[in-house]
């Protein structure tokens, strides 16, 4: 049973509504992929344009099948982890999602409260560092409700994991590291 918190961001989730939640190394933005005014509104709130593409997350493997083609042992073998693949997308995945990209930006992530939230909502999301372009990401919930509290529709209670970078972005084709975690 989720927490009252999770429970109400799943639901503004399923409503077409965008939260802020600690991923593994700072607060999140997230929304539901499929939701093109969610993702649309979540890209003006950022100020990012549409073109460089998203990330998503899920916590088990099956909310992640609707995206990708295909899940290479190598890639299951660090999940769930702070690993984020570029994978191969199943067809028809929204351009708002890839941008301009010709692969997808997924994770099974281990951080609780973002694995909590995604089986709450019972979907995957759109995660991304919650920052304005070119500023600093939050790393904690007094920090996320000052900066994005009157912007998004709920920020979730929790902290972020121990890790102080980014997750890392490889290319699961050629295993090149696009940003180191």
């Amino acid at each position: 049973m989720p927490s009252c918190g999770l429970a109400k961001a799943a639901a503004v989730l399923r409503g077409g509504g965008i939260v802020a939640y600690p991923t593994e190394s700072v607060y999140g933005l997230g929304c539901d992929p499929f939701n093109r005014g969610a993702v649309m509104r979540l890209l003006r709130i950022k100020r990012r344009i549409a073109s460089k593409g998203l990330i998503v997350i899920a916590a088990r493997l099956g909310q992640l099948t609707p995206f990708v083609a295909e899940f290479p042992e190598h890639v299951l073998d660090t999940w769930p982890g702070a690993y984020t693949w570029l994978l191969q997308p199943r067809r028809r995945i929204p351009y708002w999602v890839t941008g301009r990209h010709a692969r997808i930006a997924v994770r099974l992530t281990a951080h609780k409260t973002a694995r909590e939230l995604c089986l709450a909502a019972s979907m995957a999301l759109i995660s991304t560092s919650a920052n304005r372009t070119g500023q600093s990401p939050v790393r904690d919930y007094r920090e996320a409700l000052r900066r994005f509290g009157g912007e998004v529709d709920y920020v979730v209670p929790g902290r972020v994991g121990g890790f102080r970078q980014p997750t890392a972005i490889i290319d699961a084709a050629s295993g090149k590291i696009i940003r180191p975690g």
